[in-house]
């Protein structure tokens, strides 16, 4: 598989090396027109390497794309990546206010998205686990839920895209299984410091105990590998996917 980096921070660069173990060729790098002392090495060994948003024709014989650059960019690379006929796989946050767009885009352009708060398979099934127990609490009305994140201190968002994913799922199941009227809130509080790579709690707290329930990332590693698993499930496939629908594909296989 033939792969397009876009942005090239810690991600990418862990993208670059677990792709290459796993037999995947890096074909083209798009990076940030600013050089930085980590990257001017990077610039003698890797020809391919481009500075500037990426063009349709560097991303051409590419089988698929992936994008840790940033929120002001999705939509420019999710064009360029259109135009080129190469399905994306957008890790970068921040930009949910335009997924509408960015959704439309990929429609009308018979292209191929996968998209995700947060592409560590931990994680998603975390976000299955939180489902179901969501659905228990649900029906005892006496638990009030609420959630927790941390993440390193140059992390720009916050609440964190999980953390905005997991009320999500939260207030979906809650307001299912409680009274309307009476209304569902699910606080979220957001700590930024040091090099946490990500915690994210989800709590039910009631008059007598506490449940809490807990995924810590120990590294980063476990995004890149799911972006790379997303890579390699949307080659050939037209359509906008949220990561979970690719993690639920995977589930079910794995269960036969």
């Amino acid at each position: 598989m033939k792969i397009a980096l876009i942005g090239y921070g810690v991600m990418g660069k862990l993208v670059r090396t677990l792709a290459g173990e796993k037999g995947h060729e890096i074909a083209v790098i798009c990076t940030s027109p600013r050089v930085s002392e980590g990257e001017t090495s990077d610039m003698s060994v890797t020809p391919l390497l481009t500075r500037g948003l990426p063009q349709p024709e560097e991303l051409v014989g590419c089988d698929v794309a992936i994008d840790f650059s940033s929120a002001d960019a999705v939509r420019r690379n999710a064009e360029a990546c259109v135009s080129a006929g190469v399905p994306i796989v957008e890790g970068t946050t921040g930009w949910n206010a335009q997924r509408g767009e960015i959704e439309q885009i990929v429609h009308d352009g018979d292209g191929g998205m996968v998209f995700g708060a947060n592409f560590s398979i931990g994680v998603n099934l975390f976000y299955r686990i939180t489902d179901f127990a969501a659905e228990l609490f649900g029906k005892f009305p006496e638990y009030e839920a609420f959630i927790e994140e941390q993440h390193h201190s140059r992390k720009k968002d916050a609440p964190s895209g999980t953390a905005l994913k997991l009320k999500e799922i939260v207030i979906a199941e809650l307001s299912h299984r409680r009274d309307a009227d009476e209304g569902v809130r699910v606080p979220v509080s957001s700590t930024r410091a040091g090099n946490i790579p990500g915690t994210h709690r989800v709590g039910f707290d009631g008059p007598a105990d506490q449940i809490l329930m807990e995924h810590a990332a120990r590294s980063r590693e476990g995004f890149a590998l799911g972006a790379i698993m997303a890579a390699e499930w949307i080659v050939g496939k037209k359509g906008f996917y949220d990561f979970g629908d690719v993690m639920g594909e995977i589930c079910q296989n794995r269960l036969h």
